[in-house]
């Protein structure tokens, strides 16, 4: 029991961090980040790079996800696999939606992503083929979940850049900097979790992993939920 709350409490305390994240900077990016791309047309190559990779290391809900999917892989040729489907959903929906300005409503992306947390948790805990009685393609999932993940950070940019001027140049520079983020972000998450796997400790805890994985989709859900009946009450 004492390993059990010693593993326990750090997750909670996850979870509570992503709450209060949410609440404090929903939809965001930085207010100096977005003075940087409204005052400065034209081509910035190495800034956009920072602010690509600087929006995947603090994305806490793209990372979540990833979490996730990584939780029973081990062999680096799987995660590849699943890193690079999650990377080809974002990256198109990324690039599509921003240079053709496709415009969605950035609560209801955001709820779908945290949908997509809440579905990972599931799949990790064995719990659809209890629900639905068949198991979903965790391939596919991946990579129509990274779509929506890609179109989370198009709605937070095609508002921003309005300049056409250097456009193109910016923004695979951005999504380069999202993979550089991503790489070293999800370099982190798999040093820490071989050291977990190595541990007694993780056998015991995949299921208290998981159900704070889908808790803090849950919130992340609810709370773009609300988020977007407030904004139509107004």
């Amino acid at each position: 029991m004492r390993a059990r709350r010693d593993i326990l409490l750090p997750l909670l305390g996850v979870a509570l961090t992503v709450v209060l994240q949410g609440v404090a900077a929903a939809h965001g990016v930085a207010d100096e980040d977005k003075a940087f791309i409204q005052n400065n047309p034209g081509v910035n190559v190495i800034p956009y790079l920072y602010l690509g990779a600087k929006h995947m290391v603090t994305g806490y809900d793209h990372l979540l996800f990833l979490f996730g999917v990584i939780f029973f892989l081990y062999r680096l040729r799987d995660v590849g696999t699943y890193v690079t489907l999650f990377a080809i959903g974002h990256s198109t929906t990324l690039l599509a939606g921003v240079y053709f300005n496709l415009h969605a409503n950035p609560y209801l992306i955001d709820a779908i992503i945290g949908v997509s947390v809440v579905y990972k948790a599931l799949d990790n805990l064995g719990a659809f083929p209890t629900l639905i009685g068949s198991q979903p393609n965790q391939k596919a999932a991946v990579l129509i979940f990274g779509l929506f993940h890609g179109f989370g950070l198009a709605t937070k940019l095609q508002d921003l850049i309005a300049a056409r001027d250097g456009l193109i140049a910016n923004l695979v520079s951005f999504n380069v900097g999202v993979e550089l983020g991503q790489f070293m972000a999800l370099s982190v998450i798999l040093i820490l979790m071989t050291l977990w796997r190595r541990s007694r400790s993780f056998t015991r805890n995949v299921v208290v992993a998981n159900a704070a994985l889908m808790c803090a989709g849950i919130v992340l859900t609810g709370y773009q939920v609300a988020g977007y009946m407030t904004e139509q009450a107004i």
